[in-house]
């Protein structure tokens, strides 16, 4: 589906809100489609209050709704090989049935948790959209 900026907000809110624990959310894309934009989204949809901000250089930021819920945000655009995700504690966020968002879910390989939704996302015809696909 197309996507404006504020219908992708709109949507990651949705998605947010619809969320039951434990969840685990794949996004997948080249840099700058909006899979910070869209963990944001689903963020403010589940009652964070924090910003969630990319976690590129730390790779993983920890979240809590107001029900106490635990919110994590992998991104694992850094791993050099799928090996490094091991260290990355899916384990123990997965124990915890929370919700985990992850980006470039393809990097961490086996060691990501399955994911119960994965979306796909990419430059629309002008710049101001994106194009945004489940994979199923």
């Amino acid at each position: 589906m197309r996507l404006s900026a504020d219908a992708l907000n709109r949507f990651g809110e949705t998605i947010g809100r619809e969320l039951a624990a434990p969840a685990v959310i794949g996004l997948s894309g080249e840099l700058g489609t909006g899979k910070t934009t869209l963990v944001q989204a689903i963020c403010r949809g589940l009652g964070t209050h924090d910003l969630a901000t990319s976690p590129t250089y730390a790779l993983v930021h920890r979240y809590r709704t107001p029900g106490g819920l635990a919110v994590y945000h992998v991104d694992c655009y850094r791993l050099r090989s799928p090996a490094e995700a091991q260290d990355l504690g899916f384990d123990d966020m997965m124990r915890e049935a929370g919700i985990v968002l992850i980006e470039w879910p393809e990097r961490a390989g086996p060691w990501a948790p399955p994911l119960d939704r994965h979306f796909q996302l990419s430059y629309g015809r002008d710049a101001d959209t994106r194009e945004l696909e489940e994979v199923r």
